[in-house]
């Protein structure tokens, strides 16, 4: 069921006075208190949106007008909280808003509420929440996937026509193909994260997650671009992001052996040979290609990402903002009671692994050997891209697994990972899209594009949509 126009048309609509932007925030906070029961949302920020969609009724202009959206709680934003989804910033209000939410918002677009996450954007099932697990729209039984499993549920779930992810390791394309929408991840430094709690640095990046490519295109045309206050953002394209054109036709698409190997579910399986067998009719050529390095890039990821996030998450410290604990009688045990009751398991499991990596005997064996094997697998990718426009395979092994299915298990965890992580890793863009059920439940076709290529990768994902 979608009870959304695509985000152009219902822009347009509050544009001519045929809409109300105040009819479509309520509507949006409605929905809210309807699917309460799926965990979705951790807060919303009813206040200040309906005073700005009252401002925007006054005067209606703008590439998004009136258009509500959610945003993932580790995005800064004004009128509410931003917690991360984390007990240690639980009391902790933005005093400025991020750069992707200030652009949205000066296309006429409303932020309506805060969408739950794994803690500091820390897994990729929603269980890692110290607040509550979401629920998967289509099996209330099971994970809707990660870090931005709020995100893409509360777009299945009806409650705004888009909603904002991160993407470290996979956090949008995982969630995005475990609910059964699109999820974008942009070339590295597309669109600032100026104003978002930082997890990677070196592979963070901001994207949509919609119901159609069309949307996707619209929100991250508005986005991206350079910002000063984000110094690794490059330029957009020169023509944008919203007039696409569906591109299959002629269209060279390596099939990533790699991804088709061992512990892909059949139900994946069957879905990913039906999409291929409907890109070939569209008149793509698809061959196999085979990239050594990809198996590494998991354990590459979970070296470099785990030091970055120690040193990220060293900023927390119960001092300037956020938790403190208040029986602390010197300063050294605040920082360790503000720290241990503020962070939650995966936080401290990744500040230990991190700092273990990072140390003096270690740096060698595994941080500095990490960025070696990351550099390979960015000349594989290059390579790879000498011969083919696209790479293509499943966005993940398997569908949606159970709620506490895997909880305890943080290898099994990790593993959910293995086949998004490497374009992290390398900077490249990558989108998944639904392409088909497995055991009544979403699968994702995911596919790769060159560096800065992301008007032709959502050409090619929106040529596979209308297939």
């Amino acid at each position: 069921m979608n009870d959304w126009a695509a985000i152009s048309e219902i822009a347009e609509k509050v544009r001519s006075g045929e809409l109300k932007a105040i009819d479509l925030v309520k509507k949006s906070l409605s929905k809210i208190e309807e699917t309460k029961d799926y965990n979705a949302i951790i807060s919303t920020v009813e206040e200040r949106a309906l005073s700005r969609a009252a401002e925007i009724d006054k005067d209606p202009k703008g590439k998004l007008a009136g258009v509500p959206f959610i945003a993932k709680d580790n995005f800064l934003t004004l009128g509410g909280k931003t917690t991360a989804a984390s007990n240690i910033l639980k009391p902790f209000e933005a005093p400025y808003q991020a750069t992707a939410i200030e652009k949205l918002e000066a296309e006429g677009a409303i932020c309506v509420a805060k969408a739950n996450l794994d803690a500091f954007a820390h897994g990729s099932s929603t269980e890692n929440s110290d607040f509550f697990t979401t629920k998967n729209p289509h099996d209330q039984t099971r994970v809707p996937g990660g870090s931005s499993g709020g995100s893409a549920a509360s777009v299945i779930l009806d409650i705004a026509p888009f909603a904002l992810g991160t993407d470290t390791g996979g956090s949008i394309r995982l969630p995005a193909a475990f609910c059964g929408a699109v999820g974008y991840k942009p070339t590295y430094g597309l669109v600032s994260r100026s104003g978002v709690v930082a997890m990677a640095s070196s592979t963070d990046v901001i994207g949509p997650l919609t119901r159609i490519v069309e949307d996707t295109a619209l929100v991250l045309d508005v986005m991206s671009g350079k910002d000063e206050l984000d110094s690794t953002t490059i330029d957009k394209d020169k023509d944008g992001y919203s007039n696409l054109q569906s591109e299959l036709s002629g269209k060279k698409i390596g099939i990533v052996k790699e991804y088709f190997e061992e512990g892909l579910e059949p139900g994946v399986k069957k879905a990913m040979d039906d999409a291929m067998e409907k890109l070939r009719k569209a008149g793509a050529t698809l061959e196999e290609i085979s990239m050594p390095s990809l198996p590494l890039a998991l354990a590459v990821y979970y070296i470099i990402c785990p030091a970055e996030v120690s040193s990220n998450l060293a900023r927390y410290d119960g001092q300037r903002y956020g938790f403190s604990d208040e029986s602390a009688q010197d300063l050294n045990e605040s920082y360790f009671l503000s720290r241990s009751k503020g962070f939650g398991a995966e936080a401290k499991r990744r500040i230990m692994i991190g700092a273990h990596v990072l140390s003096s005997g270690f740096y060698d064996a595994y941080y500095k050997k990490a960025q070696t094997v990351r550099t390979k697998i960015i000349n594989e990718f290059e390579e790879a891209f000498a011969k083919y426009d696209l790479l293509l395979g499943p966005t993940c092994p398997g569908v949606a697994f159970k709620i506490g299915e895997k909880a305890n298990d943080p290898l099994q965890m990790y593993l959910t990972d293995i086949m998004t992580v490497a374009a992290n890793i390398s900077g490249n863009p990558a989108i998944s899209v639904p392409a088909g059920m497995s055991e009544n439940l979403p699968v994702g076709l995911q596919l790769i594009a060159p560096h800065r290529a992301d008007r032709e990768l959502l050409n090619a994902a929106k040529g596979f949509e209308e297939l």
